[in-house]
């Protein structure tokens, strides 16, 4: 689950309980639930940034 916190950033949230807090360097768990965190959710996560990233490189180039 992807969350947009109120800056556009996406944070990555865990599917089963909707905690934030998650441990992807120590088997992909959630803090809270103990739920994985998979593999298809981590690369959900990481295509929102990149598409935040471009969004913000975007908006920079405007801002010139």
């Amino acid at each position: 689950m992807i969350f947009i916190n109120p800056r556009g950033a996406p944070e990555l949230a865990c599917d089963h309980c909707g905690c934030r807090w998650v441990d992807r360097t120590n088997g992909n768990h959630c803090y809270e639930c103990g739920s994985e965190i998979t593999t298809a959710a981590i690369e959900e996560f990481q295509q929102a940034l990149v598409e935040f990233s471009a969004k913000g490189a975007g908006q920079q180039d405007n801002a010139k």
